[in-house]
């Protein structure tokens, strides 16, 4: 597996400089890898118990420890779903309003992963956007990976 952080320049000079991009390749086909962002058990084995449905416009909720300024719960709502390629959704939680997306591209040995998490306009959001940063890439590089390895083993 390879994997392969992309940050953003420190210039920030454009839309999209401060988002977080995490690109990661995984064994696994590109369908398996879908089922894993799309299908609500699936999702809340790896990323945070929810109430997704694979329809755009649907509103759902991800739901975690609550922090000083964060009531645990994030706020979604399905901007775009193009299976087995992308997903992508509102991302509200505390101060944040940002989007999360998914990008699926099959490779030769797999999946390529494209995740951005954009919408970190401001100085107020560069804490959030460091600790989110290394959330999606542990989550990504160990949770995920270990939920599709269960997965293929008929787990």
């Amino acid at each position: 597996m390879r994997w392969r952080r992309i940050w953003p320049g420190s210039g920030n000079r454009g839309k999209g400089m401060r988002d977080i991009v995490v690109v990661r390749e995984v064994a696994y086909p590109r369908e398996m890898v879908w089922a894993a962002l799309t299908d609500s058990r699936q999702l809340g084995a790896w990323l945070m118990p929810n109430d997704f449905a694979p329809h755009i416009g649907h509103r759902f909720t991800f739901r975690t420890k609550p922090a000083p300024g964060f009531d645990g719960v994030v706020r979604c709502e399905v901007l775009e779903l193009r299976a087995p390629e992308r997903v992508a959704f509102t991302w509200v939680g505390g101060p944040l309003e940002t989007v999360v997306s998914f990008d699926l591209e099959a490779v030769a040995r797999g999946t390529r992963i494209t995740l951005r998490h954009a919408g970190f306009d401001g100085a107020g959001n560069l804490l959030p956007r460091v600790v989110l940063g290394f959330g999606w890439r542990s989550l990504l590089a160990k949770k995920l990976v270990v939920h599709l390895a269960g997965v293929g083993h008929g787990a």
